[in-house]
């Protein structure tokens, strides 16, 4: 079996997703080369030293730098905060590499198109990290709506919604900077974005509000000293999608107990699908004209019959999880590499997702409809 030499950089949440992730991928998927955990870079090295233990990597290093330009290395991923991303995507092209990026992929949709620009160029496999687009139920949304069964789109209605900034006196962070591009619109809201893009199209116009609503938080953990944030804490969202139908969508990180509501309603002439990723293995279908005594949403439950879902367990109702789907995303970008293909979503994609970000932006500035150019 062909290998693929892993280098990772990024010992946070994601990194230690996208390490469970090809491992489990090599695993679980037998028609993709297996990965194989080389490197992990962290600019602690102590905490590099444990990752290499932790998950078997052949060797770890406090600079990014000596680990893009490892010869051995056949795949760079790269989990760091945002404003990182350009620097090492482009190096990571330079070398020759493959180039796995977490999203969004610049804080400016600029910064995203040289990145593009590189990788198209210089021939390599890219893919951003818009993992729940892997969820085989969103798959099936997406083909659902593309065979006509809920008939004419009138309305898409989207929010991602977490907790995670509620508290006032959760501190300064990388989120917090905008060097780093904006807040919650594109550190959650850039999920529900490429889900709309991914079910319904591209988006063409959009009139947006951006509000701070914490206007400042300790400097760090346990300060007494206050700084101002300037990145936005709720994003909302009134689009125009490309087909000819509207809809909303909204960014909150402070949606106090809402852990992971990324969440969508789509409803047309001849019925609805409803979604959250709360219950991210449950899709509910709605047709119209069926008996009203009786009619209501349907659940559709995932199962084996949702590809890859059968990879896992060849049991309906038992359930896939968080990194089950970061795992059917690394295996496609594997695939995509094997095969000489085209990975989606890619960083042309993260790109058309960060200039909807930015016309947003525009448009709270300006208090007027923005046209996405």
């Amino acid at each position: 079996m062909n290998t693929l030499k892993i280098g990772l950089i990024g010992t946070g949440f994601m990194g230690k997703a996208h390490a469970l992730a090809y491992q489990a991928a090599g695993n679980v998927f037998d028609d993709i080369s297996r990965p194989v955990l080389h490197r992990i870079a962290d600019i602690d090295g102590e905490r590099a030293r444990l990752f290499q233990r932790q998950f078997d990597f052949a060797s770890s290093t406090q600079d990014w730098q000596e680990l893009v330009n490892d010869p051995e290395i056949d795949i760079i991923s790269i989990t760091t905060p945002t404003l990182l991303h350009r620097e090492m995507a482009l190096a990571a092209i330079a070398a020759g590499k493959h180039v796995h990026c977490e999203k969004p992929l610049s804080p400016t949709a600029s910064e995203a198109w040289e990145i593009v620009q590189a990788a198209e160029k210089a021939g390599v496999r890219t893919q951003s990290g818009f993992n729940y687009l892997k969820n085989p139920l969103l798959k099936y949304a997406r083909e659902f709506i593309a065979s006509g069964e809920l008939g004419e789109i009138y309305a898409f209605n989207g929010i991602h919604a977490e907790d995670f900034m509620s508290d006032p006196l959760s501190p300064y962070s990388w989120r917090c900077d905008p060097a780093g591009g904006t807040g919650a619109l594109a550190d959650v809201g850039s999920h529900i974005i490429s889900i709309a893009r991914f079910l319904l199209g591209p988006v063409t116009s959009i009139f947006a509000q951006l509000d701070t609503v914490v206007k400042k938080r300790p400097a760090y953990p346990g300060a007494s000293e206050l700084k101002d944030i300037n990145v936005d804490d709720v994003a909302r969202m009134i689009v125009n999608f490309e087909r000819g139908c509207s809809g909303t969508i909204q960014a909150n990180w402070l949606a106090t107990g809402r852990k992971m509501q990324l969440e969508f309603e789509i409803s047309g002439s001849k019925g609805a699908l409803s979604f959250t990723q709360e219950r991210m293995n449950e899709l509910l279908y709605y047709k119209a004209g069926d008996d009203s005594r009786s009619n209501g949403f349907r659940l559709i439950e995932t199962g084996p019959q949702h590809s890859p879902y059968g990879a896992f367990c060849v049991a309906q109702g038992h359930h896939l999880g968080f990194n089950d789907i970061k795992t059917i995303e690394m295996a496609e970008f594997i695939r995509a590499i094997d095969r000489g293909e085209p990975s989606t979503p890619d960083f042309r994609e993260a790109w058309e997702i960060q200039k909807i970000i930015d016309t947003a932006v525009r448009s709270h500035r300006e208090q007027k409809w923005q046209t996405i150019s």
